[in-house]
């Protein structure tokens, strides 16, 4: 297992086989040993700077019926809603005024959210805040959507492909939805300019170590700008209710082995983390993590986004929240960087 490693920090990838051996025992690493090399890997790259992803969490409506998510159509106990743009540039307020560079605009595929003014709330907010990014989160569209958007403005683009086996794929989602379109949509994105990112859920139903090699094996060749990893946590109103959650151990691993497999990625100790441990962004951050992304939406609509049980949410306003991060991480050596955050030019 350690020459696998060592093999993987020298040449950034492994064979598939080499990928199934590491991880069908995963837990048989020197974890105190890979968290220290993913930890100095990231601040190799990025110091002991903590980038910052503002939340804004636009819509909890969604046409489409993913098993895992709590927002799925079918779901009847959902109480929907969706932001205005005034609400929406109320939030970047505040955030901005806490240090926030960087806005995330999350959804569910919502038809009522139009592309047209999905662009207009993007050009709004690059218009105030210029030396802001910002990311969409919103799902699968046609590249003369995503090429509207980013002419409107958006920097990046989160879409985490979930699995890299399509058979595996096709457990997590209805018929309508394929790995490989997913996989196009990525590809489009990352042509047209965006900086892109993928990712995957820990521990989600029917992973095994092959589907994670499969994970690794995109992740490696397809080089994304962020990846975002999190362990599955079950959503009571969903077919998977009653799965077994990812583990805090096993998303930790993975966080550390994606930051030895792409040492210049974005990479965040998710929300997701958060909620399975009290300090679980924290120990991300010690496995090699080096973005956070605390929620700016508002308190009143925070407890409907529910796309898994239990959602970490503090309640608080965005200024107060933001205080208590910088504290947080202050303890583990790091500080919160003030500025948009993007990856290095030559991430690959």
């Amino acid at each position: 297992m350690s020459e696998l490693l060592d093999k993987l920090c020298q040449y950034r990838r492994l064979e598939r086989e080499e990928w199934q051996i590491l991880l069908a025992s995963p837990r048989d690493l020197d974890q105190k040993a890979l968290f220290d090399r993913a930890a100095q890997e990231r601040r190799t790259w990025f110091g002991d700077e903590i980038y910052v992803r503002g939340l804004i969490e636009c819509s909890n409506i969604c046409k489409n019926n993913c098993l895992y998510c709590g927002i799925r159509r079918d779901n009847r106990q959902v109480s929907r809603y969706r932001l205005d743009r005034d609400t929406i540039l109320a939030c970047c307020e505040k955030g901005y005024a806490g240090g926030v560079r960087t806005f995330v605009l999350q959804g569910g595929e919502d038809p009522g959210m139009t592309p047209d003014w999905v662009a207009e709330t993007v050009a709004a907010i690059k218009r105030r805040w210029p030396d802001c990014a910002v990311t969409l989160s919103l799902g699968e569209f046609d590249r003369a959507i995503y090429q509207l958007w980013f002419d409107a403005g958006a920097d990046r683009y989160l879409l985490r492909h979930e699995t890299a086996d399509a058979a595996h794929y096709g457990k997590l989602h209805p018929p309508e939805l394929t790995l490989a379109h997913r996989l196009d949509c990525l590809h489009t994105l990352k042509d047209i300019g965006y900086q892109v990112g993928a990712g995957f859920m820990v521990g989600s139903p029917g992973q095994t170590a092959d589907t994670l090699a499969e994970d690794f094996c995109f992740l490696q060749t397809f080089q994304p700008h962020m990846v975002g990893l999190g362990p599955f946590i079950p959503q009571k109103d969903t077919p998977f209710a009653q799965e077994p959650a990812g583990t805090l151990e096993d998303t930790l691993i993975l966080l550390a082995l994606v930051r030895l497999t792409l040492p210049k990625v974005l990479l965040p100790a998710t929300t997701a983390l958060g909620t399975i441990h009290p300090k679980g962004r924290e120990l991300g951050i010690l496995a090699g993590a080096n973005v956070v992304m605390p929620n700016l939406s508002p308190p009143s609509t925070r407890d409907k986004y529910t796309l898994y049980d239990n959602k970490l949410s503090t309640g608080a306003e965005a200024a107060e929240h933001l205080a208590g991060l910088r504290k947080r991480l202050a303890t583990i050596g790091c500080t919160v960087a003030v500025h948009r955050g993007d990856a290095p030019n030559d991430h690959t």
